[in-house]
């Protein structure tokens, strides 16, 4: 499933079958579309499966983004972005079992507004000591109106950070955690989270093209992480204030390699590739980076 936008037409969900998408007709928003599952009690993938439009649209043409739509997330809170908290799962791979933490480490990464989609720039802000690629997949959740959790599925993800702050001093590691993060472009349904096999790359434009300055072979999964899913999604949820009615929860599951460890500094208008076999397209998005003369925001006294 995606979700894009056109400026004529608006928002609209869609199905990915090979290289087309099929429009669906009665919500405009995957969100609306789970909410309904959980409403009438239907199996997701049963309620989309029998909505289809008859519209359809060439995939490969809209991920170029050579059309008139554009990518939004591949889930959202569609009309209040503080209503989607964004979070991940620190050290989630690699720990040996004497360093093993008593739960999950989790972090609170942002909310709605931070989220960037396919083929949308990720930031490094001006306060940042570096930029870097965190590929990684996601957990997307929606609470009920029971304020029961629901899994949606799991989409690639990009988490970004700046690791040469959090190397600095492991006190920042919070504020090393940069605010925006990108998901898509395909939210995947009843995706297994046992070992998944991917890659990421950096891109480069040398001589007006962009070619690839560094790739790696990545693995994710409960097969390669210090915990099971169960037990990431217990602890995060545990808490009453994540299982608010209405709220989406899009959760990081932690990655285990990044081009800044191989010595690879990210760079304005450098294009991060993320793909993850069995969930389509891969995730890309350029760097941006804020200018060094940002104003710092002041606070007034009342």
């Amino acid at each position: 499933m995606v979700q894009i936008i056109h400026a004529e037409y608006g928002r609209r969900v869609a199905l990915v079958n090979g290289d087309e998408l099929h429009l669906l007709s009665t919500y405009r928003t995957a969100y609306a579309f789970a909410m309904a599952a959980i409403e009438t009690g239907q199996k997701l993938r049963e309620l989309l499966s029998t909505d289809l439009s008859g519209i359809v649209l060439d995939y490969r043409e809209v991920y170029a983004l050579s059309s008139g739509w554009r990518f939004l997330p591949s889930f959202d809170h569609p009309e209040h972005t503080a209503c989607c908290l964004v979070s991940g799962c620190a050290n989630a791979h690699g720990v040996t079992e004497a360093a093993l933490p008593a739960a999950p480490p989790w972090f609170t990464k942002g909310n709605g507004m931070h989220l960037r989609a396919h083929g949308e720039p990720l930031t490094i802000p001006a306060c940042a000591l570096s930029g870097a690629e965190e590929a990684e997949l996601a957990g997307v959740y929606l609470i009920g109106p029971d304020g029961v959790p629901r899994r949606v599925g799991l989409t690639p993800g990009n988490e970004f950070a700046d690791p040469a702050m959090a190397g600095k001093d492991a006190r920042l590691l919070s504020r090393a955690k940069l605010r925006t993060c990108a998901i898509g472009p395909e939210l995947v349904l009843d995706a297994e989270f046992q070992d998944v096999a991917g890659s990421v790359a950096v891109e480069r434009a040398i001589g007006g093209v962009g070619r690839p300055i560094w790739c790696k072979e990545i693995r994710t999964g409960e097969k390669h992480t210090a915990f099971r899913l169960e037990e990431i999604e217990q602890r995060h949820f545990e808490f009453d204030a994540h299982r608010i009615p209405g709220d989406v929860h899009i959760h990081f599951l932690g990655g285990s390699v990044s081009s800044f460890g191989d010595g690879v500094l990210l760079e304005e208008g450098d294009e991060v590739v993320i793909q993850w076999e069995g969930f389509g397209l891969p995730l890309r998005n350029p760097i941006e980076r804020e200018p060094a003369e940002t104003a710092v925001a002041a606070v007034l006294p009342l």
